[in-house]
């Protein structure tokens, strides 16, 4: 059975930090590229990262870039946010993918004074 489940959101201030992590089962981890996706509220989901299986793959969205770094290890998926803005309130979802992708539930990030 494929899971997919994401963790580590929360309420943190502006200039604070948090790293959500994807924890994954059912399938081969190593064989998929993990991207991160966020959704605020009455927008479209937007594109944050993503890589395959070195760090040097590791592509980021315009808003994420020099703030955000993105990792894996062992069947876990890792986003390291840092210097969050009220923009970054979101859901943030993970999504394996290649030829077929799996998606998480989302994590809620509330990023407020």
């Amino acid at each position: 059975q494929v899971q997919v489940v994401e963790s580590g959101g929360g309420l943190v201030q502006p200039g604070g930090s948090l790293r959500l992590a994807c924890t994954t089962s059912g399938f081969i981890f190593d064989d998929y590229n993990i991207g991160w996706f966020r959704q605020a509220p009455g927008k479209e989901r937007e594109f944050v990262s993503c890589m395959s299986r070195t760090p040097e793959s590791a592509h980021y969205g315009g808003s994420s870039k020099g703030r955000f770094s993105i990792s894996r290890d062992n069947y876990t998926a890792y986003l390291q946010m840092n210097s969050l803005k009220p923009e970054d309130t979101a859901v943030y979802y993970c999504n394996a993918f290649t030829v077929v992708d799996y998606w998480g539930q989302g994590t809620q990030v509330t990023v407020s004074l």
